[in-house]
């Protein structure tokens, strides 16, 4: 019943803060004003997050870490280890559930709100590492720690391409076709039309290119 509260609490606090944030602009919005839309007090909100950047973006990744960690559990036992958190991975990052247009303009317009953004990939690392141990009992713990924060860290590192984009990037490059084989290539820069061959050259990844 505790539980159920507190999580109650968070969503309310995250949801207030997403959407006074889209409506007024993130710098227009305090703590007190979070705090007073979901009816809670300012110590309370204290108690969940530590600013208002993180309380906006909670709203947008919405409990990501436990999702991954859930999705590996639930692939079937025979997938191995590797392709099964790959594809909780890019399952979770290439849904629907994080990609509201209007929320993800607000983050990737925003200095602050990227940071906080890139932040919450740490927050993989325990569930992760907790979800591999539990698929792979063989794994010793230290071992499924340095593989989850090694997970986090290629996410972060994805994450910071996507709203940093070297070459001629138009938007969220999500990758297709075989996921072992394509989750392992980085997807090439959209060529300029000029240049673009009529051909299609069969050894490179396919993607598909999502608006931001």
């Amino acid at each position: 019943m505790r539980e159920r509260k507190k999580q109650a609490t968070r969503e309310a606090l995250r949801a207030a803060a997403l959407r006074l944030a889209v409506e007024r602009g993130p710098d227009q919005v305090r703590v007190e004003d979070i705090a007073e839309a979901a009816g809670v007090s300012p110590r309370t909100y204290n108690n969940y997050f530590a600013s208002r950047e993180q309380a906006i973006v909670s709203a947008v990744t919405a409990d990501r870490e436990s999702r991954i960690a859930a999705a590996v559990a639930a692939r079937p036992a025979e997938v191995r280890l590797a392709d099964a958190v790959t594809g909780a991975v890019v399952e979770q990052l290439t849904g629907t559930g994080e990609h509201d247009p209007e929320a993800l303009l607000l983050i990737t317009t925003r200095p602050a709100l990227r940071d906080a953004f890139l932040d919450t990939t740490a927050g993989i690392e325990g569930p992760l590492a907790a979800a591999i141990s539990a698929r792979a009992p063989g794994v010793e713990a230290p071992t499924a720690r340095v593989l989850a924060a090694s997970v986090a860290a290629a996410v972060r590192i994805a994450l910071e391409t996507w709203l940093h984009p070297t070459g001629s990037t138009d938007g969220l490059v999500v990758p297709t076709g075989p996921l072992p084989t394509t989750s392992a290539q980085p997807c090439p820069p959209s060529p300029h039309p000029s240049t673009q061959p009529s051909t299609p050259d069969q050894n490179r990844p396919s993607c598909q290119r999502r608006s931001r």
